[in-house]
């Protein structure tokens, strides 16, 4: 009797973690995401994100970033006000692959959606991308709808549905006012207008020089900062309150706060130069990078044959080559290095401050040409080795490469994720087959397509290889005007590729280089600044003072 007893218990033991096991099984996580026709009428295509936090503040959209808040994205096409695009357990996320990884708790929860523009391209493909003519990321992108904030409560043990409107849109952003000192314009790019088959503005901000209104008859030269989006240049800022909040920069970087650079500016006997941002639109990233692009269309015809030219017209500039210097940081000191060997006789001079991948063997970590995956570094037999993306000046890793592309790839399909190895591959990359961006790795994997990476170096945007090709061509015109700057701990360990840049310079013949470079040591991360901006346009000055030819005024630099 007892053997039967102690056998139905075993049995019954059994049928009961055979049914738990089941009720798992057939637990659901899953949202269920519309939009109010009130906010819109729709039809409406783009990309639905859902932001999981902890934090009820900032708002969950305002989370959005590599390994912080859980989020999870679907496209939608189509979609109608009142019908719900679905995200469940097999919607892949970052940093959790699946709903079921969360760990049951309290959330609080918002979706977005990323509204895209039908657009007939002028090479015959049609694509449906994101525009945003102020340079804006998605979270704050005019026209974008998002829902209110929902405190929930999510177990995947015992599975939810979340039904979530998206009920508000995203109000159209203030222009920016004029000020003295401070001007901004906006044109349209024939250029690009056509290439895209939608029309596209290019903007710039422009600081005026101490005098410019009295002296109507002087003419100016111009130093084009790239990278800040339309931002005034060197953080020029006119209110003193301004200048606490930014000693940050300072001790980080050794950037002057751009208040004091402002008393510089105002102050007698400075170096009288016109200072120009621009904004680059591109549905594919906040910034065209100022290059001819496959995929972006035209941003180098525009930027050189359309914007610079209108800005020299309206703002008195001298418009001449000597009288153009570039400067620009991570993203603009690629540009800036980028127009400079590109257009050797536009441009007067750049400074380049630690800029992105400018030799690919060293893509941040990554040997574009040679490694197999993106993930790992090559030549371990047992556990992989994951590659850094991003790290403290004391070699901290707090973002991997994996963690990134994953990111990315959760935030848009087909290169729309609007951040930053997807704008890589917009930029320098391909046209694949579907009409969007080729990747140069598989966002979900790592494995890297050698098609893709060839193109880049072969189509000259490796800029290291492109300047040694060109190199006897190039080397006469480039005499004097190349500047670089870098922290030795970069935080995307950019200086890497600088080296390499360094290296060449160092072994040209024909004619040899003299090339500048400065090293931020030790310990000094991404952004350092060798000097501050007051005493950097002082350099720049004597340059322009130097290459002024014979019997052109000076009278810029006489008051």
């Amino acid at each position: 009797m007892r053997k039967v007893i102690k056998r139905l218990v075993c049995i019954a033991i059994v049928v009961l973690i055979q049914a738990l096991l089941c009720s798992v099984a057939r637990a659901e996580a899953r949202f269920e995401i519309s939009y109010d026709k009130a906010v819109a009428s729709g039809p409406i295509a783009g990309r639905v994100i859902l932001v999981i936090a902890r934090l009820e503040r900032p708002e969950p959209r305002f989370q959005i970033g590599p390994n912080t808040a859980p989020i999870f994205g679907v496209d939608a096409e189509s979609l109608q006000p009142g019908h719900p695009v679905t995200i469940d357990q097999n919607t892949f996320g970052h940093p959790v692959d699946s709903l079921l990884q969360l760990p049951a708790g309290d959330y609080y929860i918002q979706a977005m959606l990323n509204v895209y523009t039908k657009c007939q391209r002028s090479d015959g493909r049609t694509l449906w991308v994101h525009w945003d003519m102020g340079g804006r990321f998605l979270n704050v992108s005019p026209g974008n709808l998002y829902s209110d904030v929902q405190k929930v409560r999510l177990d995947p043990a015992v599975g939810y549905k979340v039904n979530l409107l998206l009920n508000r849109v995203i109000p159209p952003a203030d222009q920016p006012k004029d000020t003295k000192w401070i001007k901004h314009i906006q044109i349209k790019s024939e250029l690009l207008s056509k290439f895209w088959g939608v029309p596209v503005y290019l903007g710039a901000t422009v600081i005026l020089p101490k005098g410019y209104d009295d002296r109507t008859d002087v003419r100016y030269p111009v130093v084009y900062a790239q990278g800040y989006v339309g931002s005034p240049a060197f953080y020029f800022n006119e209110d003193p309150n301004s200048a606490k909040q930014q000693e940050g920069l300072r001790a980080s970087s050794n950037v002057q706060p751009g208040y004091e650079f402002f008393q510089e500016w105002t102050s007698e006997r400075f170096p009288r130069f016109l200072l120009v941002t621009f904004v680059e639109p591109c549905p594919f990233f906040p910034d065209g990078y100022g290059v001819n692009s496959a995929n972006n269309g035209p941003y180098g015809d525009a930027v050189t044959q359309e914007l610079i030219p209108y800005v020299e017209k309206q703002f008195r500039a001298i418009g001449k080559p000597h009288a153009r210097l570039l400067e620009g940081a991570s993203t603009g000191g690629w540009e800036s290095l980028s127009l400079q060997v590109k257009h050797p006789d536009f441009f007067g001079g750049a400074w380049i401050y630690n800029p992105d991948p400018i030799d690919f063997r060293r893509y941040l970590l990554v040997n574009i040409y040679e490694d197999e995956n993106a993930f790992t570094a090559p030549g371990r037999s047992w556990i992989p080795a994951e590659r850094p993306m991003r790290r403290s000046a004391d070699g901290q890793v707090n973002l991997t490469v994996r963690q990134v592309s994953q990111f990315e790839a959760v935030l848009g399909s087909k290169g729309r994720s609007g951040y930053q190895f997807n704008a890589w591959e917009a930029i320098y990359g391909p046209v694949g087959d579907d009409g969007y961006p080729r990747p140069l790795w598989d966002k979900r994997t790592g494995k890297i397509d050698r098609e893709v990476a060839s193109y880049m170096r072969e189509n000259g945007y490796d800029l290291r290889h492109y300047t040694e090709k060109n190199w006897p061509t190039l080397g006469p015109r480039l005499a004097g005007k190349l500047h670089f700057i870098s922290g030795d701990m970069d935080n995307f360990y950019l200086n890497l590729a600088v080296y390499l840049f360094e290296d060449f310079t160092r072994q040209a013949t024909n004619p040899k280089s003299d090339a500048t470079f400065e090293y931020g040591r030790p310990m000094k991360g991404h952004s350092w600044h060798s000097k501050n901006f007051a005493d950097l346009l002082r350099e720049m000055a004597e340059q322009v003072k130097k290459n002024t030819p014979a019997g052109d005024s000076r009278a810029w630099s006489e008051y």
